[in-house]
């Protein structure tokens, strides 16, 4: 089931009966039966009543805020569910070096496999010197993924992988107008980097709520370590998904009309440089939707699923490996 996204600025949400019902100056924005809600991501200047909020809560359905540009600023949820022994064990796990180390190579040589099937899938299409060059370059750094005997040794393996990528990346934009330079995170200044930033901040609370069904503590990671008040473990699978997910919808987007330069604004803000307007954000917010809701058949299980599956499934899988001690097995497109 998707989400409930509610962007409009001055919205309210309130329970009806058995239903949550968005409304902005006595008109009915959506009704949508509570039974059809995974989870609610309210964007800015939008109320939800106490009533509403008391209700998901009970039925363990997680609330999202943001602020009117997609920046995640906090979550409510229920009650933790009652996997103490999975959560102690994970905690022990996390305190086993050997475990993090693993757990965190097959991680990032995931993110690092995927990348380089992104980019060969577009080298088909739109051959260019620059991305053969990112393709070998990948296939270096998988080599060296397997060697390394260090987390911080592994990072800087990904960081150069993450550098590689997205140096072709606005290769991949078929108007040169984009001028996309590189990842640029805190703040996106361009706006490439506005999409990008928006759409993880999307995956990583999807991936996070997934974690948190299964009896795991989003906080508590391995590629990206103990650092307060982060998901690291939320980020740690996010990693699997962010160019198969994300990197295809912003260039859906762009390469196809869907958001155009004038959906972007300069801002004398140091802070928010390019903002994008609210017309921009539920585009991109329905194509995620329909990503998300994409079938295929599993390259592991062999089954059909969506992607939206696929964070359950992962989650699922991170709780057994964490259970028996063994190597985690990530997805990895073909």
């Amino acid at each position: 089931m998707p989400p409930l996204y509610v962007v409009e600025q001055g919205a309210k949400i309130q329970k009806e009966s058995r239903r949550l019902v968005v409304t902005k100056d006595d008109v009915v924005l959506q009704s949508v039966p509570l039974i059809k809600v995974e989870q609610v991501l309210i964007f800015g200047n939008v109320t939800i009543t106490t009533p509403a909020l008391v209700t998901l809560m009970h039925q363990g359905i997680d609330v999202v805020f943001c602020d009117q540009y997609g920046h995640y600023r906090g979550r409510v949820v229920g009650e933790m569910s009652g996997h103490s022994r999975l959560r102690r064990l994970q905690y022990r796990r996390m305190d086993d070096a050997a475990f993090v180390l693993q757990t965190a190579r097959t991680v990032v040589r995931a993110k690092l496999s995927n990348m380089r099937v992104v980019l060969l899938r577009y080298q088909r299409e739109r051959a260019h010197p620059a991305l053969q060059g990112a393709i070998e370059r990948l296939a270096e750094l998988l080599e060296q993924v397997e060697r390394v005997r260090s987390l911080n040794s592994l990072r800087g393996v990904e960081g150069a992988a993450s550098a590689a990528y997205f140096g072709v990346l606005r290769w991949l934009l078929r108007d040169p107008a984009w001028d996309f330079r590189g990842r640029v995170r805190r703040p996106p200044g361009d706006p490439i980097n506005v999409l990008l930033s928006f759409g993880y901040t999307l995956l990583v609370r999807y991936i996070e709520s997934a974690v948190a069904a299964v009896g795991l503590d989003p906080y508590l990671g391995c590629l990206h370590g103990d650092v307060y008040n982060r998901p690291s473990l939320a980020l740690d699978i996010a990693e699997e998904f962010r160019c198969v997910v994300v990197d295809s919808v912003v260039l859906r987007c762009v390469n196809g009309g869907l958001i155009r330069p004038e959906n972007f604004s300069r801002q004398d803000d140091p802070a928010r440089p390019v903002l994008l307007d609210e017309a921009g954000r539920n585009t991109f917010i329905r194509e995620l939707e329909a990503r998300l809701a994409t079938s295929f058949i599993h390259p592991a299980s062999g089954e059909q699923v969506t992607y939206r599956r696929c964070f359950e499934l992962q989650a699922r899988e991170m709780a057994r490996a964490i259970r028996s001690g063994g190597i985690y097995r990530p997805f990895v497109v073909r």
